[in-house]
C-alpha cells in the first residue's frame, strides 16, 4: 500500500513526494524499495503488487523497475485501506484463485529482516489452507499513544502454530493512562497494519461484511487486465466508502488471529520516531548525511543528505533537516507545528 500522502517528514517529504518514496534512513533506498527488499526469498518480484495514487505511478515505476509495470494499481482518489485492499484482492483473484497474500504498508521500517521473513513465512503457512485472517502484533516497548492495539487471548493459541493466537479485541489509539495499563499486561500488542490471508478468505470476508464494496469490484471481473480497467476504476472507485480495513473487516470477522512479533518495527510517523530508531552518538544525536558535525549538542536528529557540510553547535532536542532550497530547524517537542510551517496542513 503506497498511496498515503506521508508528508510528516517535511521538508524531505511533501505531498508530491511522500515519505514512502524518499530515503528517510540515509541508506540510498526509499522506504518503498526497502519494503520490497525485505520480501526477497518470500515472494518473487513477479508477484509483487503496489496500490498507489495515480499521481505517484511514475515514481513507483522508476523505483521498482524489476516489478511488472501492470502490477501498479492506480487509485483515482483516497478512500482509506479497505477499498485499496479490495481492489488488489479481486485483481489477484482474477489471476490466481489460490493466492496467499501479505498486505503491508510501504512506509514502515523493519530492522531485523531475518526475523521478519521467518514470521511472515510461518503466517503464510497458517493461512494457505485455512479461512483464517492473521494480523501481526508488535511487542510494545513503551506506552505509545500513536498506535492502535490488539488484545490477544494468550490462552487460545492455534493447534497448528503455537505462535499464533486468537484476537479478543482491537483497541483504538489510547490516551497515555490507558496505554500504561496495556503495557502492564502481557497480551496487548501494537497494531502494525500488516495482514496475511488467502485471497478467497479476504474476498469472502468483503462479500459478508462489505457487500456493496464487494459487488463493485466483482462487477469489474470482465475488465481486469484490459484497456478498460483504469477507466472503470476511475469511474467506480470514488463510490467506495472511505473506511479502513480494520473497521470494514477486522473488527467484524470471526476467524481473526494475531501473531506477536518482535523484529524492530516502526511506522516512522514522526521525526522523533526516526531519532529514536537511528544510531546515536554518545550525546544522543542521530545524524543522517555524509558530512555532519555535532558540537556541544544533545538528543538531536540531523538529516542532511545532499552533500553539504553541516555543523550544529549548542542545540538540545532539535530537528535539523534540509531538502533542495528548504532548511528546517525546529524543536523536537514542537514538531506537530511543522505542518503550519510547511503550508502542507492547509
Amino acid at each position: 500500500m503506497a498511496g498515503g500522502v506521508g508528508s510528516r517528514f517535511w521538508p524531505m517529504s511533501t505531498t508530491e513526494r511522500p515519505k514512502q518514496f524518499i530515503d528517510v534512513l540515509g541508506t540510498g533506498k526509499s522506504l518503498l524499495q526497502l519494503t520490497v527488499d525485505r520480501f526477497q526469498s518470500i515472494v518473487d518480484n513477479q508477484n509483487i503488487w503496489v496500490v498507489t495514487n495515480q499521481k505517484y505511478a511514475d515514481i513507483v515505476a522508476s523505483q521498482l523497475p524489476d516489478m511488472p509495470q501492470d502490477h501498479i494499481l492506480c487509485e483515482p482518489c483516497r478512500r482509506n485501506t479497505a477499498p485499496c485492499i479490495a481492489y488488489v484482492s479481486w485483481k489477484i483473484k482474477s489471476k490466481d484463485p489460490k493466492a496467499n497474500i501479505v498486505v503491508t504498508p510501504s512506509d514502515h521500517v523493519v530492522t531485523d529482516t531475518v526475523e521478519f521473513r521467518r514470521v511472515i513465512g510461518e503466517c503464510l503457512k497458517f493461512t494457505a489452507d485455512s479461512d483464517a485472517i492473521v494480523t501481526l502484533g508488535m511487542k510494545p516497548t513503551r506506552p505509545e499513544t500513536g498506535y492502535g492495539y490488539i488484545e490477544a487471548n494468550l490462552s487460545a493459541n492455534s493447534l497448528r502454530n503455537k505462535e499464533i493466537f486468537r484476537v479478543d479485541s482491537f483497541r483504538e489509539k489510547p490516551d497515555i493512562d490507558t496505554a500504561k495499563q496495556y503495557i502492564a499486561k502481557n497480551n496487548y500488542y501494537w497494531n502494525a497494519g500488516i495482514f496475511i490471508w488467502n485471497v478467497s478468505t479476504i474476498v469472502n470476508a468483503f462479500r459478508i461484511y462489505q457487500p456493496t464494496m464487494a459487488k463493485l469490484f466483482e462487477s469489474l471481473l470482465p475488465v481486469y487486465g484490459t484497456e478498460q480497467e483504469q477507466e472503470r476504476i476511475n469511474l467506480l472507485f470514488p463510490e467506495c466508502e472511505n473506511i479502513s480495513v480494520d473497521y470494514a473487516i477486522m473488527e467484524k470477522a470471526e476467524e481473526i488471529f494475531v501473531c506477536p512479533a518482535d523484529f524492530g518495527w516502526s511506522d516512522l510517523g514522526t521525526w522523533g520516531s526516526l531519532q529514536q530508531l537511528s544510531k546515536h552518538d554518545l550525546y544522543g544525536n542521530a545524524c543522517i548525511g555524509p558530512d555532519i558535525t555535532a558540537v556541544e549538542s544533545h538528543n538531536c536528529i540531523v538529516h542532511t543528505t545532499q552533500e553539504k557540510k553541516v555543523v550544529i553547535q549548542g542545540l538540545d532536542g532539535y530537528i535539523v533537516a534540509e531538502n533542495d532550497d528548504t532548511l528546517l530547524i525546529c524543536k523536537l517537542s514542537e514538531e506537530q507545528r511543522i505542518k503550519q510551517f510547511s503550508g502542507q496542513g492547509k
